[in-house]
């Protein structure tokens, strides 16, 4: 004869599921923030703060759409167009040398910037440094 479970057993397992299934807060103090560095990641996002001094290569994610919220200083961004010289440096994730076509963007402190998954992304210019705060957000 099967055994159902009773009523009384599954009401408290169900909240034993509930809180395994629940994702960590990550706090994170003022200090750390301004110190840089990436704080928190997981398979669905990441969060950063970064700070260049220079420009970069161009930069492709296929999974990951970059959300930037400038914090200091400014730079000049282009987006979208074509990446030239472009090689995969590690999985879903593509470098190159330049960006042909695209929109050309000045940020500055207090702007924020979303560049989808799949769309090149190249800091061009950048005068004296930007720092920026981060969140990428992962596509499965």
């Amino acid at each position: 004869m099967k055994r159902i479970p009773s009523l009384v057993t599954l009401a408290c397992a169900i909240p034993l599921v509930a809180f395994a299934q629940q994702p960590q807060t990550t706090y994170v103090d003022a200090a750390t923030v301004a110190a840089g560095g990436t704080f928190t990641t997981t398979g669905d996002y990441a969060v950063q703060m970064l700070k260049r001094t220079g420009p970069g290569q161009v930069e492709v994610h296929t999974k990951e759409t970059d959300i930037f919220y400038v914090v200091d200083g400014e730079a000049t961004i282009v987006t979208g167009g074509t990446m030239v010289g472009g090689k995969e440096t590690q999985a879903n994730q593509l470098r190159g040398t330049s960006i042909d076509g695209g929109e050309t963007y000045h940020l500055k402190k207090g702007d924020s910037i979303t560049i989808p998954a799949g769309v090149p992304h190249w800091f061009k210019e950048v005068p004296q440094s930007i720092q920026y705060f981060t969140v990428k957000s992962i596509k499965p």
